[in-house]
């Protein structure tokens, strides 16, 4: 199962349904929840596209004028594009605003699976958007784990 990370360029096999990992990240705070999804999944017909660098500078200026930012961002934004599912994890011990502001972009797309456990600090708006938009929610890791295994084997039968 081929992982794509930034800022290696997106390439995705047309037989491959393709998986976006947005959600909570900030260095040091939130889990590598990402890699517990990669291990799971792991089926030859996916192709995962992970934001999270192993080698993040957290003392790059965030500014449209700086080429790695400004690269970083414009990956995930042609991942998001490209994916054909977006699993979003709203940590509990995380902010996410990144997150927040790419579950508000796909929110009417059809592609979201989401959890929001108990205690993220904005539970509320997310819980109310995925009620409005018909957006799977789920309550835990796990659970958007398998949710997005039983998304997987429905394309596949």
């Amino acid at each position: 199962m081929p992982v794509i990370y930034p800022p290696d360029s997106i390439h995705i096999p047309a037989n491959h349904t393709s998986i976006f990992l947005a959600g909570s990240i900030e260095m040091g705070k939130a889990e590598d929840w990402q890699q517990k999804v990669i291990t799971a999944i792991d089926n030859t017909n996916v192709t995962v596209l992970n934001p999270r660098r192993a080698a993040w500078n957290a003392d790059w200026e965030q500014t449209i004028s700086n080429p790695d930012f400004k690269g970083q961002v414009s990956w995930e934004l042609e991942g998001l594009e490209r994916a054909d599912l977006i699993l979003i994890y709203f940590e509990p011990t995380t902010k996410a605003p990144v997150s927040m502001l790419e579950f508000g972009l796909y929110a009417r797309s059809g592609k979201l699976l989401v959890s929001c456990p108990d205690g993220f600090w904005r539970k509320g708006n997310i819980d109310i958007v995925c009620e409005r938009y018909s957006i799977t929610q789920v309550s835990d890791l796990e659970s958007l784990i398998q949710s997005a295994k039983i998304y997987l084997n429905t394309l596949s039968s």
